[in-house]
Order: structure tokens, then C-alpha cells, then sequence
């Protein structure tokens, strides 16, 4: 297995691509603290890593909270002895035009799904830095690489994620520690269905048409990118964006 052994931590992995992400590290060896607000989805994931006889932990915690993500990833390094892998996945969107948005939404938006993974990665960083060993993997969007009709600040937030991996990859080399991104393109997730599929089923049919594959992404089709990255097999690639698209972007 070619995480055995390893610790790894995996935030909004209580359904959708963080769920598919931490059941395959599981399946690699890797012992899986699930980090996610919806604490019942959590313990879910949780109870099918351990179906499958893999090791997880379930944690309920806000990504915006940085306290929280402090106490966490700590707690989780401090009873598992260490911190090997660290996969942002935590995130959130609601598809309108630009100028419909409020200050409000914009701090929302920013909070969860740039803030949080910064402040996960600062936590896990104290750990791997120490080990002179890691590999955080962040999971940001095609929107962050060539932008998406409807999400403006969410793009801006993905955008600010695929940057900010790159200057932690460059600080952070010396300490023998991988830090990528894996962009998915439209996926068929129980967050798209509830935001966008149920206010705009033209737009979500659309989507299959522009996609080469044919069709939309599904949390399996990321999960083994993730697990690529996490693993030894990896060792040498840092500050890269790979899209898990169908080849709707080629960039």
C-alpha cells in the first residue's frame, strides 16, 4: 500500500470528492482524520473506511475557525504521532451573477474556501516542518484557472489557492515537503445538485455537452490524483495544478 503507515487529514471529506478522497487514502494505508462541519457526514465516512478495514477518526470543525483547525490537526498529530498528509478539500458556492452578490457572501465565500485551507495548511505545516516531511494536497477548481460564469469571488478563491500553493511549495522545499493542487472541472457532487443542478438543470445538462469526456466528473475520478500526490510516487513533483476536468480546460 503506498501510504502505510501515514497519518493524513482530509477536510470537508464528510460526503462528495472529500469523502471519495479519504475512503482511497484509507485503502492505501493511510489512518484518516475526517475533518467537516456536518459531523453525522463525517462519521459516515468514517464508518465506511472502517467497513473496508481501513483506520478513521471523525472531527467536527469549522475550516473558518482557526482556533478550531489549530486544536484539531494538533489533537489528530499529537494521538496519531505526526502529521504525514494533509488534503484541503473544504468548500462552498452558490452560482449567481457578480453584481448580485453582497459583501456578506463575499466573506463567506473567501472564508471557507481560501482562509480555510490557509489556516489548515499553517496547522499541518508546524507538524511536517518539524518532520522534515509532508505532502498537502489542496483541492481548488478549474474556476481558479480560467474562471466560471456565476462564480466570480469563488473563482477569485480558487485563483488565490492555486497562487498560494506555489509560494508554500517554493518556502517549504527544503523541508522535504510536497504541496500541490488538484483542480476538478463540474462534478457531479452533492453540492452541485443542491446548487446548481436543482436552481438551473439547463445549465447542468450544458455542462456534459462542453466536456470532452462526455460527461460530468464524479468524486472517483479525483480521489486517485489526491492519492498520486499524497504518495512517495510524487516525491519530486511540487508547486504543480493538475485539472481532473474530462478535458474541458487544457491549460
Amino acid at each position: 500500500m503506498k501510504l502505510a503507515g501515514k497519518v493524513a487529514v482530509v477536510t470537508g471529506a464528510a460526503s462528495g470528492i472529500g469523502r471519495a478522497i479519504a475512503e482511497a487514502l484509507a485503502r492505501e494505508g493511510a489512518r484518516v482524520a475526517v475533518l467537516d462541519l456536518n459531523e453525522a457526514g463525517a462519521r459516515e465516512t468514517v464508518a465506511a473506511i472502517e467497513r473496508a478495514g481501513g483506520k478513521g477518526s471523525a472531527h467536527r470543525v469549522d475550516v473558518t475557525d482557526v482556533a478550531a483547525v489549530d486544536a484539531a490537526i494538533d489533537g489528530v498529530a499529537a494521538r496519531e504521532g505526526g502529521l504525514h498528509v494533509l488534503v484541503n478539500c473544504a468548500g462552498w458556492d452558490k452560482p449567481m451573477p457578480f453584481v448580485d452578490t453582497t459583501p456578506e457572501f463575499w466573506d463567506k465565500i473567501l472564508a471557507i474556501n481560501l482562509k480555510g485551507p490557509i489556516a489548515c495548511t499553517r496547522a499541518a505545516l508546524r507538524h511536517m516542518i518539524k518532520q522534515e516531511s509532508g505532502k498537502i494536497v489542496t483541492i481548488a477548481s478549474d474556476a481558479g484557472r480560467v474562471g466560471s460564469t456565476g462564480e466570480a469571488v469563488y473563482s477569485a478563491a480558487k485563483g488565490g489557492l492555486i497562487a498560494f500553493t506555489k509560494t508554500i511549495a517554493r518556502e517549504t522545499a527544503r523541508h522535504r515537503i510536497n504541496v500541490n493542487c488538484v483542480c476538478p472541472g463540474p462534478s457531479d457532487t452533492p453540492l452541485f445538485q443542491q446548487e446548481f443542478a436543482a436552481q438551473s438543470p439547463k445549465l447542468a445538462e450544458s455542462l456534459k455537452r462542453v466536456i470532452p469526456w462526455g460527461r460530468l466528473g464524479v468524486p472517483d475520478d479525483v480521489a486517485p490524483a489526491v492519492v498520486f500526490l499524497a504518495s512517495d510516487d510524487a516525491g519530486f513533483i511540487t508547486g504543480q495544478t493538475l485539472s481532473v476536468s474530462g478535458g474541458l480546460t487544457m491549460v
